[in-house]
């Protein structure tokens, strides 16, 4: 298998625009300025996330600089990318407390010594109103209304700001700013990487080689197998999960989503992910057993291999065998209604949805279903299972 850098760089992208420009980036001696854009809309990075950190982490085993941009300025404006309404703004406070979990999670996967962070407002907060307008000057209404999203909003009749036009051209000014080599981003992001083209070329009319590389991946869709993966939807896998969420939640996916995880997240090869395609089409090899081996991967990327061996085997008690997991957690509660404990201890998120399920026989205390929602726990411990994945230890303390 070939070594080449621009081989090492090819593997899972979609689409890199100006090939040619980076064999000839990649040739020289100078390490290259790599960038990537993440707006903090959201605590927390997601296995989503990740497809680019790993790309940046090549990057940055192959000698370059990664400069790993947050977007504090341009969250509080709100990416429109494939919005068909009006983002909702974000308060400075939430975005910088957003930017806090980024910062504290990015070196699960980057060499924090060999990354750089950067926060947009260093420089498009101190532009004045006069610099703005010259920069969102350069860009014609026309032009912006050539993106997809734009243009459906726009033949439907639905608002578009102002400011959600200026979003894109900022972050093409950031790529001016950092002087940036090469720009990664999702495939719903073309529009936005290409601005940053745009702009270095009006700075640098005469010198084609100062324009940026866009390299483009794959989207990672969600546990839901329908849309992209995102916090908002409450189908991701949070990179700060536990062991055995993150190993649930891989096993949950459909078989024909696991190919596509494969693909996209493991660091097997694309003749290995096809070799196994066709035994699994053969029926000489169970999907299962190969969800089992992505999830032992995933796991013990952003945990060890311990737990993941251990997620796995409670995985099968519960699964398979019928049996609870060793760790089950022993919490103090006070008295109180069944659908309230419920929501008390996190099993749902409304005494409503605790009386549906209990109703539908979801619930089990002690092994014995419950079936009315007015049955009273005294004072005690028990062992509450609802469905097959939730276990809990409560000791109830008489009030």
């Amino acid at each position: 298998m070939s070594d080449k850098p621009i081989d090492i760089i090819k593997k899972g992208t979609d689409e890199i625009i100006n090939e040619e420009l980076l064999i000839k980036k990649l040739k020289s001696s100078k390490p290259l300025i790599i960038k990537a854009g993440f707006d903090p809309t959201a605590p927390d990075l997601h296995l989503g996330h990740t497809v680019l950190l790993n790309k940046l982490r090549q990057f940055q085993d192959l000698g370059h600089t990664i400069i790993f941009l947050i977007g504090d300025f341009t969250a509080t404006i709100g990416d429109p990318t494939g919005k068909t309404e009006l983002r909702p703004v974000l308060s400075n406070k939430e975005v910088l407390k957003n930017a806090q979990t980024y910062k504290e999670q990015v070196f699960k996967i980057l060499d924090k010594k060999k990354t750089l962070i950067k926060f947009n407002s260093e420089w498009l907060s101190k532009l004045s109103a006069a610099e703005l307008i010259n920069i969102i000057g350069s860009y014609s209404v026309a032009r912006m209304l050539e993106r997809d999203d734009f243009k459906k909003r726009f033949k439907s009749n639905k608002n578009i700001s102002i400011k959600e036009f200026i979003y894109p051209i900022l972050q093409g000014y950031d790529s001016v700013k950092l002087n940036a080599d090469v720009e990664l981003g999702g495939t719903d992001q073309k529009f936005n990487l290409l601005m940053g083209r745009y702009f270095q070329s009006i700075n640098n009319p005469d010198k084609e080689d100062s324009k940026q590389v866009v390299i483009t991946l794959p989207l990672l869709v969600g546990l839901d197998g329908v849309k992209k993966m995102s916090k908002s939807l409450n189908n991701y896998i949070a990179i700060d999960d536990s062991p055995k969420d993150m190993f649930g939640k891989i096993m949950s996916i459909s078989d024909d989503l696991m190919w596509k995880y494969l693909e996209i997240l493991s660091e097997k090869s694309i003749e290995n992910i096809k070799s196994l395609k066709a035994e699994a089409l053969a029926n000489k090899i169970n999907p299962r057993d190969i969800k089992f081996e992505l999830g032992i991967e995933i796991v013990t990327r952003f945990h060890n291999k311990v737990e993941a061996e251990k997620s796995k085997n409670d995985f099968l008690k519960v699964f398979q065998k019928n049996q609870n997991p060793d760790d089950i957690k022993l919490v103090d509660v006070s008295e109180m209604p069944l659908p309230n404990l419920l929501k008390h201890v996190g099993f749902v998120t409304s005494t409503s949805e605790a009386r549906r399920l209990i109703t539908q026989k979801a619930l089990k205390i002690d092994e014995r279903t419950i079936e009315s929602i007015d049955e009273k726990l005294p004072a005690g411990q028990y062992l509450i299972k609802l469905g097959k994945k939730k276990f809990i230890k409560v000791n109830i303390i008489k009030t």
